[in-house]
């Protein structure tokens, strides 16, 4: 069985633009970037705050990615970056389109 692609939609109440920028500066691996297993990212303002979406390969590139790097980095704290947990969603991806 081959690994589906799972998506993760990230809330950062009341979050700013300037949040993202720092925070996404201290968890990928560098500008126009993606982490290993990332397939698409895409963030932007939304109502009460920041929203992020972002694609992985698999759960598991997913869990890696969020173990390894960006939790121990939040938890470090980012100068300038989002100051709380955001609200998580979770989507066991049916299809994916270019």
């Amino acid at each position: 069985m081959n690994a589906a692609p799972y998506g993760i939609v990230h809330f950062f109440a009341g979050g700013t633009k300037d949040q993202y920028d720092a925070s996404i500066a201290a968890v990928h691996p560098g500008e126009g970037r993606l982490p290993d297993g990332q397939i698409f990212h895409a963030a932007g303002a939304s109502e009460g705050g920041w929203t992020i979406m972002a694609v992985h390969e698999s759960r598991e590139s997913w869990e890696k990615f969020r173990d390894g790097i960006l939790l121990p980095r939040m938890q470090q704290g980012i100068e300038g970056g989002f100051t709380s947990p955001p609200e998580e969603t979770v989507i066991d991806l049916y299809k994916v389109m270019p």
